[in-house]
């Protein structure tokens, strides 16, 4: 059983700002070198797609709820 539901949007920000963290960290730790610049994209669009992902998956669940239950159809109508 699933303790909470998926929610996708929140998976991809933060998969975008932990890449910003380890490009940063790479950054302080000598590995390579980052404009400060190169980042600002990274996040906007990370936040962006999170967005997408939000939204639609909150439509998607909102159009399930609103279909009718198929046990309550499938039943006898003396049961319902």
């Amino acid at each position: 059983m699933l303790r909470h539901e998926f929610q996708p949007g929140r998976l991809i920000a933060g998969f975008f700002l932990t890449l910003t963290g380890v490009i940063y960290a790479g950054d302080a730790g000598g590995l390579w070198d980052t404009p400060w610049f190169v980042v600002i994209p990274l996040v906007t669009g990370g936040l962006c797609l999170a967005a997408v992902a939000g939204t639609l998956a909150h439509g998607i669940r909102r159009h399930r709820r609103a279909l009718p239950n198929r046990e309550a159809l499938s039943a006898p109508l003396e049961e319902r």
